[in-house]
């Protein structure tokens, strides 16, 4: 065979220009542009996946903000992405003692300046120390700070009443690195049929578990919450899932989210007892995702651990296995962006855990910053303390303003006709249930969408309010909702709730059948 000439790099094309072309392949001994990794050839798991809180809406939602800059006319002057719990990005101020202790440990210099207090300059040297060659720039342990992981035990020693050890806590970059590695770490040996790993979710769900279960091909048992019971889970609606699943997987585990996301219920301290007694029985490991546990608004409701209820239950649960995940995402600090989280293993056989502190180690370590702000976080101010007053107000300041706008969140949907809302007891979120009118479910059938998602997007166009359709989290069949974020501060929800209830009425006017109520 004729050899084939590359052309002189000098002439054209040039060389460059022709390998920018032509993809050269060794298979075969023969030159190719057929690319190896293509939509066929790719990971078929990973194109299941669905991530509803940045999906089209929302991409629709940034097109509007750039038709904006360039002065497109639209019934709004801005958009308001109400679809994730950003806090810091809808207006939240950072609290002061956080901030000052990440800033004197990025550039430890400051800790000279006459502008920090000494208690956060106390807090940014004991970070400092606790780091390899006192610098925010070198890798941890792989399960974090030794220090820092320290103080996480005793901050959940304070609020459980119960004994911890540094050993069972991984300090990660944000609670879902921990939610996610915990789910590997449950598949089976088998990823096809009914050999594969069953995961309860509870639904409505927040959807980093339907993706995270989509790219690992595990069976996602759907158990259903009680919407007509503030949301509350049902032990005998969770006992049929998992009877109806058994037959297709292995069920493996437990997942739930309390404070709920995208439900907003608090869970009840005996929901929690029955909870882990139905994990018990059914033989489940229990992930607690408890990430919103600072945020508490409804009257009379109170934030129980998983690990308090289990300590109370006694020595028959000494064995039970719990994986619990906190954030510095949510709260009262709202800091995303650092991804700061840690999980405890409560109960796990010595094996499993040795594999997966050698599965984390994969990863080298979650960001340092991250374990800084979880340290502000579980160790703040103490009452005598120069930053402790500050803190303090500041921490108030944030959670009244949440409590008030649930309050107002709710309040406003269940005053609008064809619209019932649960209380927002805790976390972040507003999860309405919408009567949407048969003509309009017509419409958005014949422009191949989901009736929840049609409703939300004329929303966006109409009022610049970007929400997530109930699909992307799961709902009853027939039952249509959204999930709205109460993080837009007040002065910014009271005039959009107005063109929100314009818009509603108009809506169900132009899509309301004259022969029915709706």
């Amino acid at each position: 065979m004729a050899s084939r000439r590359l052309p002189s790099l000098f002439g054209k094309p040039s060389l460059i220009k022709y390998l920018q072309l032509h993809s050269l392949s060794l298979a075969n001994g023969k030159c190719s542009n057929e690319r190896i990794l293509t939509g066929e050839t790719m990971n078929p798991f990973v194109k299941q996946i669905e991530y509803a809180v940045r999906g089209a809406i929302v991409e629709r939602a940034s097109a509007l903000e750039k038709e904006l800059a360039k002065g497109a006319q639209k019934p709004f002057n801005e958009v308001v992405k109400a679809n994730i719990g950003d806090a810091h990005a809808l207006g939240m101020k950072p609290l002061t003692f956080p901030r000052q202790v990440i800033a004197m440990c990025v550039c430890p210099e400051l800790i000279d300046s006459a502008d920090f207090p000494a208690d956060a300059k106390a807090k940014a040297r004991s970070i400092l120390n606790a780091t390899k060659g006192h610098s925010m720039g070198a890798y941890s342990d792989s399960q974090g700070l030794e220090d820092i992981r320290k103080n996480v035990i005793k901050y959940i020693s304070e609020r459980d009443g119960y004994p911890s050890n540094p050993s069972h806590i991984y300090l990660t970059s944000g609670a879902s690195e921990g939610i996610r590695a915990i789910l590997k770490l449950l598949q089976t040996s088998v990823n096809t049929g009914n050999g594969r790993a069953g995961i309860m979710i509870p639904i409505p769900q927040y959807p980093l578990y339907s993706a995270t279960l989509s790219e690992l091909n595990s069976y996602q048992i759907n158990y259903y919450l009680d919407e007509g019971n503030g949301w509350a889970l049902d032990i005998d609606d969770m006992k049929r899932a998992l009877n109806e699943a058994r037959p297709y997987c292995v069920p493996r585990a437990l997942c739930v989210i309390n404070p709920g996301n995208p439900t907003g219920q608090v869970l009840s301290y005996d929901n929690i007892k029955d909870i882990i007694k139905f994990c018990k029985e059914e033989k489940l490991v229990l992930l607690a995702d408890e990430v919103y546990q600072a945020n508490i608004y409804g009257e009379g409701a109170k934030f129980y651990s998983f690990k308090k209820v289990l300590g109370d239950l006694g020595p028959d649960f000494e064995d039970f296995e719990l994986i619990s995940f906190h954030s510095t995402s949510k709260g009262f600090l709202g800091e995303c962006g650092f991804r700061g989280g840690y999980m405890e293993i409560v109960g796990m056989d010595d094996e499993v855990r040795f594999q997966l502190k050698k599965m984390m180690s994969a990863k080298l370590c979650s960001c340092i910053t991250g374990q800084a702000m979880m340290d502000c976080l579980v160790s703040p101010p103490q009452p005598g303390d120069i930053s402790y007053d500050t803190f303090i107000k500041e921490k108030t300041a944030v959670l009244q303003s949440l409590k008030d706008r649930a309050k107002l969140v709710a309040e406003t949907f269940n005053s609008i006709e064809g619209i019932k809302c649960n209380e927002v007891m805790g976390a972040m979120y507003a999860f309405p249930n919408v009567s949407i009118p048969k003509r309009a479910q017509e419409e958005a059938k014949s422009r191949g969408m989901p009736p929840d998602s049609f409703y939300a997007l004329e929303l966006l166009e109409k009022t610049g309010l970007c929400v997530v359709p109930g699909n992307g989290f799961g709902q009853r069949d027939g039952t249509f909702h959204f999930r709205l974020t109460i993080l837009p501060p007040i002065e910014v929800l009271k005039p959009l709730f107005e063109r929100f209830k314009v818009f509603h009425q108009e809506f169900m006017r132009k899509y309301r059948d004259p022969n029915s109520a709706l």
